[in-house]
C-alpha cells in the first residue's frame, strides 16, 4: 500500500513540473557520431535568444556531453531551501540539467542498468525546479532503448521528436529506425534536421560533399515527415564546442547559425499549429 501512495506522489510531482512546462521536445539520432548533442545545444541556445524560457535535459547518461559545449563542466547540482534540485543557468532564461554535474569527476563512468536510468530520468523530471519553460529540450542518446523508452513513460505527453542524421547511408538506415520508434511510442515527428551537410571551404567559398548531401530531405520524403533543414559542415562548431562555446553565439552570422534559426521557425511553427489543434478540440 505505501509503495502505492509513493508511486501516486511522484505522479502527482511530476504532472506539477510538466504543467508550467509548454512544450516537450526530444532530439534523437539513430546512431552515434552524427553530431546530435551540438544540434541540440545550438537549437535550444537559439530558442532562449529568441526571449523564450528554455529548459536543456541531458539523459545521455552515459555520455553527457552537454556541459563540456556550454562550458559549465565544473558546476554542480545544489538543492534549494523550499526543497527540489536547482538547475544550472546558462542564461537567466535557460537552465540545465545533465549527469555530468552529478559526477566525481569527467573521467568517471556511469555503469548503470535500466532501472537505475529510469529513475534519474524521473529525478530530473519530478525534482528539478524547471519553473515555467516554454520549450524543454531533452537530449537522448543514440539509438532508441533505455533511455528514449523511458523519456516517453515519464513524459506522457511529448510535443515530438527531432531525428539528428548525416547524409550517409548507414546514418540514414538508422534514424528510419528513430522515426519508426517516435511513431510506436505515438510521438509526433516534427522532422529531420541533416546535420554535416557539405562544407564551405574557407579559401575559394565553394562547397565540398563530403558525406554527400541530400539523404536527409530524401528520408523525410519518403517517410513522410518534414524536413527542417540542411546543417553545413563548419570547422568553427568543433572548435567552439571543445572551448565550451556555443556556436550560434560565437558566430550568429555563420550559414550554420542561420540554418539553426530556420529550423527553430518549423519548430515553433509546429508547435503553434500543435496549441491551435488541441484548443479547437477542446
Amino acid at each position: 500500500m505505501a509503495k502505492i501512495e509513493d508511486k501516486k506522489k511522484e505522479q502527482e510531482l511530476i504532472t506539477k513540473r510538466l504543467s508550467v512546462i509548454e512544450h516537450r521536445i526530444a532530439v534523437m539520432s539513430g546512431k552515434g557520431g552524427v553530431g546530435k548533442t551540438t544540434v541540440a545545444v545550438n537549437l535550444a541556445i537559439t530558442l532562449a535568444k529568441e526571449e523564450l524560457n528554455v529548459g536543456l535535459m541531458d539523459v545521455d547518461i552515459h555520455g553527457p556531453n552537454v556541459p563540456k559545449m556550454l562550458g559549465i563542466e565544473s558546476r554542480r547540482l545544489g538543492g534549494s531551501e523550499e526543497g527540489g534540485i536547482n538547475p544550472i543557468e546558462f542564461f537567466p532564461n535557460f537552465k540545465v540539467v545533465s549527469m555530468a554535474f552529478l559526477l566525481q569527476d569527467r573521467d568517471t563512468p556511469v555503469v548503470w542498468r535500466g532501472p537505475l536510468k529510469h529513475s534519474l530520468i524521473q529525478q530530473f523530471v519530478k525534482d528539478v525546479n524547471w519553473g515555467s519553460l516554454d520549450y524543454l529540450i531533452i537530449d537522448l542518446p543514440p539509438g532508441t532503448g533505455d533511455e528514449p523508452l523511458s523519456v516517453a513513460q515519464v513524459i506522457s505527453k511529448m510535443d515530438g521528436s527531432i531525428i539528428v542524421t548525416t547524409p550517409q547511408d548507414v546514418a540514414l538506415l538508422d534514424s528510419r529506425k528513430s522515426v519508426t520508434f517516435s511513431r510506436q511510442l505515438q510521438v509526433p515527428v516534427i522532422g529531420i534536421i541533416e546535420n554535416m551537410s557539405g562544407l564551405i571551404c574557407p579559401h575559394c567559398g565553394k562547397e565540398i560533399n563530403l558525406f554527400k548531401v541530400g539523404g536527409g530531405r530524401k528520408a523525410a520524403l519518403e517517410l513522410g515527415v518534414p524536413f527542417l533543414g540542411s546543417i553545413p559542415i563548419d570547422p568553427e562548431i568543433v572548435q567552439d564546442s571543445d572551448r565550451g562555446a556555443p556556436f550560434v553565439v560565437s558566430h550568429p552570422d555563420s550559414k550554420a547559425a542561420q540554418a539553426f534559426k530556420e529550423v527553430v521557425k518549423s519548430v515553433r511553427a509546429f508547435t503553434e499549429k500543435s496549441d491551435q489543434s488541441a484548443v479547437s478540440q477542446a
